[in-house]
This record gives structure tokens, sequence and C-alpha cells, in this order.
């Protein structure tokens, strides 16, 4: 899979607005006390805190959207399609702007792809980034045992996957479920029952 400059640019701005907007989300108390702290002292430890969890943003949150892209532009190519990510700055500034005003809308940007290309193929070019989400989540998924830091990274991987999975089988307007459901009732039912469930699960018992 070759990536260009520009496509490797918008990667890595998505990947680092992403987890900044989602640090201020998650930790809105660190974030406001180390800002308050700027104009004076600011209390030690606060500054390995809020790196920490920009870093727990990052592994997590940041990984799950992106790879969840990239997953589409992998089952394109293999379609003979010619894609490439593409970040939207529009929507990332929106992101960190939300997040500090205490609600949170990530759309990083998409994988645009063009060629000639069957129902089905679409259908699977949308599928690969729910399923890529929900085995994130399963890799994930052992660090729920342990403790600390670790731990951390199991809840709000588990967590953020299984609802990015979830969400994006929707069948409404841009989102992977339309083009599934378009191809396949039946692929379309067997991925999002289960998917819903396991969302509604992350947000019940994992967060």
């Amino acid at each position: 899979m070759n990536v260009g400059a520009r496509e490797a640019f918008d990667l890595a701005v998505a990947w680092i607005a992403l987890g900044v907007a989602f640090t201020v989300f998650l930790q809105r108390e660190l974030v406001n006390v180390l800002f308050g702290g700027l104009a004076g002292t600011v209390p030690e430890g606060l500054v390995a805190a809020a790196g920490q969890a920009f870093a727990l943003s990052m592994v997590t949150v940041g990984v799950g959207f992106l790879l969840h892209e990239l997953a589409h532009k992998v089952v394109a190519i293999r379609f003979g399609q010619r894609a490439q990510f593409r970040a939207d700055y529009g929507m990332l500034l929106l992101a960190i702007a939300g997040a500090f005003a205490g609600f949170l809308f990530a759309a990083p940007g998409a994988v645009y792809h063009r060629g000639r290309i069957t129902a089905r193929q679409n259908g699977l070019i949308a599928l690969a980034g729910p399923i890529t989400n929900l085995l994130l989540a399963l890799l994930f998924a052992p660090l729920l045992t342990v403790s600390g830091f670790l731990g951390e990274v199991g809840v709000l991987g588990v967590g953020i996957n299984l609802l990015l999975a979830g969400f994006n089988m929707i069948p409404f307007g841009p989102l992977d479920g339309r083009s599934v459901l378009r191809w396949s009732k039946v692929v379309f039912a067997l991925v999002f029952v289960p998917s819903a469930a396991l969302a509604v699960f992350g947000l019940l018992f994992v967060f």
C-alpha cells in the first residue's frame, strides 16, 4: 500500500488532532487546571498527567479512527481502485473546538476511491472499516484485566472501537452501513445487529 507525502501529512494531522480533541474532552478538569496554571505555578505532575492523557487518546481513539479509514483504502486498492485518505481540516478544528465546549463530534476525513466497481465490492470496502474496529476491540480486550495505564488503554480502546463499529454501521448518509445495506440486506443484518449490541454494551459496561 503506497502512501504519498500529502496523504501521510493528512494522516498525521488527523491523528494528532483527534488525540488533542479527545484529551480535552475526556480530561476537561485536567485541561482547565492546566490552562489556568499557565498564568502562575503549574501543579506538580500536571504536565505529566496531561501527557499521559494525550498518549492514551493517541493509542486508542486515534488508532481506531485511522485504521478504520486505512482499512477502506486497503480493500479499495484490492479491487483495483485508486484510493487516498484526505483529512477534513474544518471538521478536525470543529472537533477540537467542540471538545473545549463540552461536546465532541469527530469526523477526521475519509478515504476517497474511484474507478469501476460493483455494488458488492463497494459494500466490502465499506464493511472493512467497522470490521477493523471490532477486531481492534478484541485486541484491546485483554488489557481490561490489568490495572494502571494499560488498563485505561484497554477500557478506552475497547469502548471507542465498539462505538465506532456500531455508529458506522448505521445505514444513513455517508456512513458505511448504507453502502453495505445497498449491497446485501443479509450481510448488513449479520454485521449491524451485533455491532449495535456491542456498542450499547460498551456504553453501559465498558466506559
